[in-house]
């Protein structure tokens, strides 16, 4: 007994661990695999022992309050569900009885409370017992209705997530993104526990329903097919569901799998709920598990390859990942031929050796993972230096709040272009050289495989076709894509060039501007000196400085002369145009009648030597606004400064060298 004990000791230390690292610090120390199989082997040593330590997770559910937000205490406990990973168990269950089966989305818990029609309180589910009351969170989540119809007190509860699409875009946003976000789950607990709701907006998190816990006077006939209905009435969006029985539920199991792979939002299994509500809650519950829903998690299909390396994988944080190669296996469909290990502690762990027989699975039928490796050489060298800069790498132990330390390699070197993401980034960004198909993600992975090490490298990516076509994401199709919008790039502006070498201060509309005082001549722009840029409008002394600062570094002149044999800069009709408008400073504000948009208004503005700025100073000189009258900010500012504000006519009647009265 006393060794089961220590065991399961043992156990319930190491799964905590993992649970308060995923949770809380955002970082994987144990794959998804491993912890279920872990924790039914706990559950196991449970029942034979009948013994549960006080820490156990089979008694312990949701994360710890740490953060700085309001406290509070649910009405009712909020408890996990029994699980279980056969679709026999899930008839057995249900019985004679009708269920509903829906989604189990991976996101965070929230219950919300809504009196006389409107939100009233938002509370995370925390621990089970308290959790954190992010009411002001809530009210920027995209989908969820602030008003409601219904005025009597309504209590609900469901899912806030963050759907992949979004994550992709919001993930190439971070700077330290492989330091903090892993998936959809953990970037939708750290954006609904904001402290500043303009984070959380940014994010677009979702809410889903899942349950009614009250809804004051409403009479639902016994259903919970009938509440699902009636919550969307009210301008909710419910998770999918279907209505099953023993004989169908196999069906329809099948179904939600098949739904999978195209699924926009993260799913890490399936709820079925008793439809009959006064007999699900008849039921009670035990101590964590409520009696009347189960959940179903995907019994992962599991193939045996063999490891052929590890790829290390540089990143902007500095971090260098280790990604197992291995013969490619058919898993949930689709060809599978690599796993992020994502650091050194659970390389180590697997004992991952070259030609090692290993188990693969995908996490959620999604992301590829080892399970378990068969037969642990442990044969893999740590690099002793970095594959994209070949600086001498370290081995760091980030210690966290919650885990004893991971042991991760890193790359020291500041210079290191794995680093400089966010330079690429902007080289081909739209308003730069806009080259499609390059989001930061590629880009990252297109440098830490040594195919990109300048700028002028995204130029020859067609010399790594076969790789590429091959890689996750990429195809015959998208590599065309992206080839096509290279050669396209290659015939650019002086102001796109310019704009593109993200030179601090000069944005587009300095880049305009120095390009338009020198006639588009990039032989004289770029060897500008303080003196004539201070003459330009808008360049100051300090930005002048850096500007000449910039361009007289030598790895920065061969960086662009690099570019330059690569592409070639279009001519510009300078116009000939009197400029009626020089040194003269518009502000455009309200619904355009006259021109397509504010863009058209701008460019023939700036072809008569004016300037559009977006703000009201005192250097304005004009606010173009059809309704004068209008209380918007720019209008009261300008009435208090005495600018001019002029409709579009009046402005007409300027560039016709009239009076704004004719």
């Amino acid at each position: 007994m006393n060794d089961k004990l220590e065991k399961m000791k043992a156990m319930v230390a190491k799964l905590n661990e993992a649970r308060r690292a995923y949770e809380q610090d955002n970082i994987e120390i144990m794959s998804n695999f491993e912890y279920d199989k872990l924790y039914d082997e706990l559950l196991e040593f449970e029942a034979e022992t009948g013994i549960v330590l006080s820490g156990s997770p089979s008694i312990n559910v949701g994360y710890e309050v740490l953060s700085d937000l309001p406290k509070e205490a649910h009405e009712k406990p909020m408890l996990s569900l029994d699980k279980t990973k056969e679709v026999g168990r899930l008839k057995e269950w249900l019985g004679s009885n009708e269920g509903l089966l829906s989604w189990k989305l991976d996101g965070l818990t929230i219950v919300l409370t809504y009196e006389e029609g409107k939100l009233k309180k938002a509370v995370t589910r925390g621990n089970g017992i308290e959790g954190e009351v992010i009411t002001n969170n809530a009210r920027v989540f995209v989908n969820l209705p602030l008003n409601i119809s219904f005025k009597g007190s309504l209590v609900i509860r469901g899912e806030a997530i963050i759907r992949y699409s979004d994550f992709e875009k919001i993930n190439n946003e971070f700077e330290d993104i492989d330091a903090k976000y892993k998936n959809p789950r953990n970037l939708c607990s750290g954006s609904v526990r904001q402290l500043n709701n303009k984070i959380t907006a940014q994010r677009r998190v979702n809410f889903f329903v899942f349950s009614i816990v009250k809804a004051e006077g409403i009479d639902f006939k016994n259903s919970r097919a009938i509440q699902m209905d009636w919550i969307k009435k009210q301008g909710f969006d419910a998770v999918e569901y279907e209505k099953v029985t023993a004989d169908s539920i196999e069906k329809e199991v099948n179904t939600f799998s098949e739904k999978i792979q195209t699924n926009d939002f993260p799913s890490d299994g399936l709820v079925l709920t008793f439809d009959n509500i006064s007999y699900g809650l008849s039921l009670g519950s035990t101590s964590k598990f409520p009696r009347d829903s189960i959940a179903y998690k995907w019994r992962d299909e599991i193939k045996e390859t063999t490891l052929n390396k590890i790829e290390w994988s540089a990143s902007r944080t500095g971090a260098i990942n280790p990604i197992a190669i291995f013969e490619p296996v058919e898993l949930e469909g689709t060809t599978v031929s690599r796993a992020s290990v994502h650091n050194i502690s659970i390389m180590e762990e697997l004992k991952l050796g070259i030609g090692d027989k290993i188990s693969v699975y995908k996490a959620n039928m999604i992301i590829p993972q080892i399970s378990e490796n068969l037969t642990q050489s442990g044969n893999v060298e740590i690099p002793n230096t970095c594959p994209v800069c070949g600086s001498k790498t370290k081995i760091k132990h980030e210690e966290t709040k919650t885990s004893s330390g991971v042991k991760v390699l890193y790359c020291p070197n500041e210079e290191c272009m794995a680093k400089q993401i966010k330079s690429f980034t902007h080289f081909v960004s739209r308003d730069a050289m806009n080259i499609d198909g390059l989001s930061e993600a590629t880009i990252e992975k297109f440098i830490s495989k040594g195919f990109v090490k300048e700028l002028a490298d995204l130029f020859h990516l067609d010399e790594y076709k076969d790789i590429i076509v091959e890689m996750e994401g990429f195809g015959e199709k998208s590599f065309t894509n992206l080839i096509n919008s290279v050669n396209k790039a290659r015939k650019t502006t002086a102001v796109r060039f310019l704009f593109s070498l993200g030179i601090p201060n000069i944005g587009l509309a300095n880049a305009k501007n120095i390009c338009k005082a020198y006639d588009y001549d990039w032989d004289k722009i770029w060897e500008l000196s303080v003196e004539e840029l201070v003459e330009i409008d808008g360049i100051g002394e300090i930005m002048a400085q850096g500007y000449v600062n910039f361009f007289n570094k030598d790895k920065n002149r061969k960086r662009i002369e690099d570019v330059l044999k690569e592409i070639e800069f279009e001519t510009v009709n300078i116009s000939s145009s009197e400029q009626i408008f020089n040194k003269v400073n518009f502000v455009i504000t309200g619904s355009l009648e006259n021109f397509i948009n504010r863009n058209e208004l701008k460019q023939i503005i700036e072809d008569k030597g004016g300037k559009v700025t977006g703000t009201v100073t005192t250097k304005t000189n004009y606010l173009i606004n059809n309704d004068n009258l209008s209380n918007s900010s720019k209008n009261k500012k300008a009435k208090e400064l005495g600018i001019d504000i002029i409709t579009e006519k009046q402005f007409i009647s300027l560039l016709n060298g009239k009076n704004i009265d004719e």
